[in-house]
């Protein structure tokens, strides 16, 4: 059975300061990849405003079982493929990144 609870996937990333623009205008260049993944609900890229260096990937899906399609998909892997690449060449602008895994638990939508 599929759960009814929006499940939350994070991909926490340390980013060198100098490279935090780089990943930003990658994130920009593939804006819209997921959005027509099945249960996809939402993305946020998230830049630290503090000393922080790790920037954070939110994603939004119907299902766990939706994100695993996700990353499994043909799509996913085509914006993963610089990975063995340095990040001059187009690879990754960090070399280390944890999964976190939540469920939305309460909130608001705020407003009126």
């Amino acid at each position: 059975m599929l759960s009814s609870v929006t499940v939350i996937k994070i991909n926490a990333t340390p980013v060198p300061a100098e490279s935090g623009d780089e990943l930003a205008q990658r994130f920009a260049a593939r804006a819209g990849a997921v959005d027509g993944a099945e249960g996809f609900e939402g993305f946020e890229l998230l830049k630290p405003t503090d000393e922080r260096l790790q920037w954070l990937v939110v994603t939004r899906w119907r299902d766990p079982e939706s994100f695993e399609a996700w990353t499994s998909s043909q799509a996913f892997a085509h914006g993963h493929q610089g990975a063995a690449k340095p990040a001059a060449h187009g690879g990754p602008v960090s070399t280390a990144s944890e999964l976190w895994n939540y469920e939305v638990a309460g909130g608001s939508t705020g407003g009126a």
